[in-house]
Parts: structure tokens; sequence; C-alpha cells
């Protein structure tokens, strides 16, 4: 029975040994960091992943693995490399037996073509067999990933505004307008929103309202559009159409700034334009003058000092006055050599007939 015990015991002592010699064995690697060249990978974009180890390793194997939906496998530098599509293995052994051990490695991916939205995705490493230049010192395996975020995404196309209608402004009418806000390539906002600002002739006042999909008229320039939270934006072929209706209260210019903004970002300005609009003065009579979109009552082509006709107008008179003139001067007054001549007639008469009889 004594012999039995002495034989755990001694097992037990062996065992013990062993363990403790493992656990001083390993070491925790602490120093491994990661860096990438970019943070922003657009398609057709190489990235590289570099893995700093913080000490020289003469042995290891480094499992990257990274998201096969936007990435593709290139190239590895520091190993012989094993892509199985979603995870890159990257096996390392110095076989100088410790004369060439490494400091880091380096594996470089690129974005897929076709990404068309912003996809914030990461690189996750974990690593085994780590071991010091002359293996030496074995280091715990890292189990728990070591992540590096990054961000996959197109190269997006600012948005475009435009604000649109045909014919001219008149105070007080409501003039149909055409509010487009688009892009062939914008980026992602889960909650976009329009509002607008307006500047106004003195005492003038204007609105543009229109009605949404539930049937509720909004005032862009009051309250904004919309719900107030805001609406989803982005994409390929992006295009938001609001039909509005314009009123201009007062004759003069006004101008309106139009603004898409990131409720998500303390209603951060995504894009804005504005736009110049002159209200004409609302028409009395059968006059019209609203030709050329002149503002009414305005005076266009040449002009004089106050009290004279302008130049055409003059010249129309004279006109008029050169047609009314008449075409022989009237006869007013006596003739005084008519009696003369008659006199001298007479004369020669008499004096002929008296000629006659002494003959």
């Amino acid at each position: 029975m004594k012999k039995i015990l002495s034989i755990i015991m001694i097992i037990a002592i062996l065992l013990t040994c062993i363990f403790v010699g493992k656990v001083e064995a390993a070491t925790p690697l602490n120093s491994v960091t990661l860096d990438t060249t970019k943070e922003t990978v657009h398609p057709g974009e190489t990235v590289t992943l570099t893995i700093n180890f913080g000490t020289d390793l003469g042995a290891y194997t480094f499992d990257i693995a990274y998201d096969n939906n936007l990435l593709e496998y290139v190239s590895a530098e520091g190993g012989t490399p094993s892509d199985n599509g979603t995870r890159v293995r990257v096996t390392f052994y110095d076989s100088t037996g410790g004369t060439a051990p490494r400091t880091n490695m380096s594996i470089t991916f690129k974005a897929k073509e076709g990404i068309i939205t912003s996809n914030p995705t990461d690189l996750s490493v974990t690593a085994e067999g780590l071991a010091n230049a002359d293996a030496s010192v074995q280091y715990d395996d890292i189990g728990v990933p070591i992540v590096k975020n990054i961000v996959v995404e197109p190269i997006y196309q600012d948005y475009d505004i435009e604000l649109t209608y045909t014919g001219d402004v008149i105070e007080n009418v409501e003039k149909d307008m055409t509010l487009r806000i688009s892009s062939a390539l914008g980026k992602n906002y889960e909650h976009a929103r329009i509002i607008a600002e307006a500047t106004t002739p003195s005492g003038g006042q204007v609105t543009l309202k229109g009605t949404d999909e539930q049937q509720l008229e909004h005032d862009i320039i009051q309250s904004g559009w919309g719900d107030a939270s805001g609406y989803e934006i982005g994409g390929q072929n992006v295009e938001k159409v609001l039909s509005l209706r314009g009123l201009f209260t007062k004759a003069g210019a006004y101008t309106i700034k139009i603004i898409l903004i990131d409720r998500d970002s303390s209603d951060a300005e995504i894009v804005s334009k504005t736009f110049s609009i002159t209200a004409l003065a609302e028409q009395t009579g059968g006059n019209d003058n609203t030709n050329n979109g002149n503002t009414a009552g305005e005076i266009t082509g040449n002009t004089t000092e106050e009290g004279n006709l302008p130049m055409e107008e003059e010249n129309t008179v004279q006109n008029e006055q050169a047609e009314n003139l008449p075409q022989t001067l009237p006869k007013t007054g006596r003739n005084i050599f008519i009696p003369i001549v008659v006199v001298i007639i007479a004369v020669t008469s008499i004096i002929a007939v008296m000629k006659r009889k002494k003959g």
C-alpha cells in the first residue's frame, strides 16, 4: 500500500512540474498592433494591413479574416499565404535558426467593383505558434481577435439642387414650381431633410408649399419638408422631386436658399443652393409690362432728360406734322397787278378804235 501511495505522489509531482514548466514557458504577446495604408477604400483600390509584432518573432501563424463581399485577397509579405476566400493564413518559420527573425508582416486586399453604398467592415487578426527568434520563448496564442476597422465605399457625386418654373413670377399670384435634388451616385443618409431660407423686399413675404405622400401640406421655408426626423436618401441615380406652389406677396427681388441637411449630424449641411427670383407687379388693365421679363413699370430702351421726348417719339411727331402740311398755299389779301393790267388793256383797245375811225 505504501508503494502505491509513493507511486501516486511521484506521478503527481511530475505532472505538476510539467504543468508549471509550460505556464512559465508561455508568455503573453501584448505588443501586437495593426496599421492600414488607408481607412476608406474605393472600388478598385487596394489597402495594405501591417501587423506589427513589437518584438522579433522566429515563428508564427497569423489568420486574417475579411469580408469577401467587399474585399478580395491580393498578396502577402512575411510568410507563406493560403487564402480560403474569407480568411488568409500566413505562416512563417526562420529556417536560419534565429538569424533572420521578423518584426512585422503585411497583407494586401482590393476593394471590389460595383459597390454603391458605404460599408464599414473590419480586418480581424488571430495567431498561434508564436515564438521568439531562437524559439526559446513560446508566446500565448492570440485567440481574441485584434480588429482594424475600415470603410469600403464608392466615390460619391455631390447632390445637385434645381428650382424651376415657367413664365414670370407675379406678386400675389401662386406660381407652380418644381424642386429637384439629384445625384448620379449620392452618399447615403438615413435621416436627411430639406429646409429653406428666404430674403424678401421690404414688406414682402414668400411661401413655398407642397403636399407630401400623406396629403400633409408643408411650407419648406417655415417648417422644412416632411417628417421632422427626415428621410433616407442615397445610392445610384438619386432623384427627389417636389411639386411646390410659390407665393410672393410683393414685387421685387427675392432670394431662396434650399438646404439639404443631415439630422444625424446635428443638422449639418449636406448641400445648398441659392436662387434669385424677381416678382413682377400685379397687372391691371390691358397693358402688358412683363415682356422680356422686365418688372412692371420698368423703362427699357433709350431714355432722355426729364421733359424731352425720346428720340423715336420725337421723329414720329415730326413726320406726322410734315404729313399734315397743305400741298398749296391758300390765297389771302389783294393783288395790285390785276387792276393795272385791266387798265392797260382798256387804253390799248380805245386807241385802236380811234385809229380805225380816222382812217
